[in-house]
């Protein structure tokens, strides 16, 4: 499981729409968004782009923190 933080979410709204942005990426699965930490966790089931998934998420609004 991967985890990786992200800036600018603050309903259950942004919840979903950084889980279906995330969603779209082919090998990564079971994504669970928390709002309280401010973070994604995920898995993957291949190699995984971590520049695609900041963009994915970029595109709906948010940010990935650097150090994730």
């Amino acid at each position: 499981m991967t985890t990786i933080k992200i800036k600018g979410m603050s309903c259950n709204h942004c919840v979903m729409a950084v889980t279906r942005a995330m969603e779209e990426i082919s090998t990564v699965k079971n994504v669970k968004v928390d709002l309280k930490k401010g973070g994604a966790t995920f898995d993957e089931i291949g190699a995984v782009d971590m520049d695609a998934i900041r963009e994915k998420i970029k595109k709906s609004g948010y940010e990935v923190e650097n150090n994730s």
